[in-house]
């Protein structure tokens, strides 16, 4: 009894095999021609003179025993300093980066109220995890946190 080869199973599964590889390489390769990595930083060196430069203002921040709050409600932004609040009253600049796109990182301007509370406000989502850095605008010091969004009330902002 002979069958014809198209009616047999080994045929088609060993037709089936290079022809999958194929596919697969097809669309790994269009995959990595269009498509960019945005976390991949071009000059190495000079990130580690600014990570340096980061641990300096961090450790600034810790030199004046800066405490505060933070509270995210609807987009509207505030943060409350316990201590080390600055003095000049100078815009404070709270920049969102999200943990993997960079397309969603937001930077908010915060200005102080008559009541010492600086507030500023967004129309972006801010759902989703986050590395938070709050700075005055001469930044002189850094603050860093990493949040997950949303949050109801206040979330303790320190160095």
């Amino acid at each position: 009894m002979n069958t014809p080869w198209y009616k047999q199973f080994w045929p088609w599964f060993l037709i089936f095999i290079p022809l999958a590889s194929f596919t697969m390489g097809m669309v790994l390769l269009n995959l990595a021609t269009n498509t960019s990595d945005s976390l991949v930083v071009d000059d190495y060196y000079k990130e580690g003179k600014a990570i340096n430069a980061n641990l300096d203002k961090e450790e600034e921040a810790r030199r004046r025993n800066i405490t505060s709050d933070l509270v995210i409600n609807d987009g509207a932004i505030s943060v409350k300093f316990h201590s080390g609040i600055p003095q000049d009253g100078q815009a404070l600049k709270l920049a969102f980066y999200h943990t993997t796109l960079e397309e969603r990182d937001v930077t908010v301007m915060l200005s102080r109220d008559a009541g010492g509370v600086y507030r500023g406000f967004t129309e972006n989502s801010l759902n989703g995890k986050w590395r938070i850095s709050l700075t005055p605008v001469n930044e002189e010091w850094k603050i860093l946190n990493v949040i997950t969004l949303p949050q109801t009330g206040e979330i303790t902002f320190n160095p």
